[in-house]
């Protein structure tokens, strides 16, 4: 049975999700991802181009952020924290999007799109002035993601070692103003 073009990259796209939940990034290749789809390594790549584009392509994660509304409006930033080291410690695929989006321009695409889609509106219910919200959401995943970077991605000794509380105390009150200042 033939498929169609879009059958075959649904195919692809799925048997890419699960290669690199199962091995990571860095041990997924794209003939054990075409082998999984029972495909030619040939389409993958005419339909991707590369491992990083299909990684990309595959990445699809919620962030699950939280519902603020029922937070105390003073204890937004270290919810957000809180929420965000949960996130990273928890999901590899987190981890492995930032460390490729760094250098490649369609995985820094896509976590720029999920970030808009999914920070902007939880942003949007915290501030008192709409017009803020593209800046604050911004301002918000800057911090976050720099943390991450820094403390899951480079290793940087000090931030790895710090114990999870400290961490949200320290990044908590920059979050807060963002969030409210």
């Amino acid at each position: 049975m033939r498929r169609t073009s879009t059958e075959t990259k649904a195919v692809i796209l799925a048997a890419a999700r699960e290669r690199f939940a199962a091995d990571g990034y860095e041990r997924a290749t794209i003939r054990a991802i075409a082998a999984d789809a029972r495909i030619d390594p040939s389409m993958v790549m005419r339909y991707f181009g590369n491992k990083e584009q299909l990684f990309a392509d595959a990445a699809e994660f919620d962030l699950e952020l939280p519902d603020l509304s029922r937070v105390p409006r003073d204890e937004l930033g270290s919810t957000i924290a809180a929420h965000f080291l949960d996130r990273w410690e928890r999901d590899e695929a987190l981890v492995i999007l930032l460390r490729v989006g760094v250098t490649n321009a369609a995985v820094a695409e896509r976590m720029r799109v999920i970030f808009a889609a999914q920070l902007g509106p939880v942003v949007a219910a915290t501030a008192e002035h709409p017009g803020d919200v593209p800046i604050r959401a911004g301002l918000v995943a800057s911090q976050v993601l720099g943390m991450a970077l820094c403390r899951y991605v480079l290793a940087f000794p000090p931030l790895v070692q710090m114990e999870r509380q400290a961490v949200i105390d320290h990044i908590g009150p920059t979050l807060q103003r963002y969030l409210t200042g």
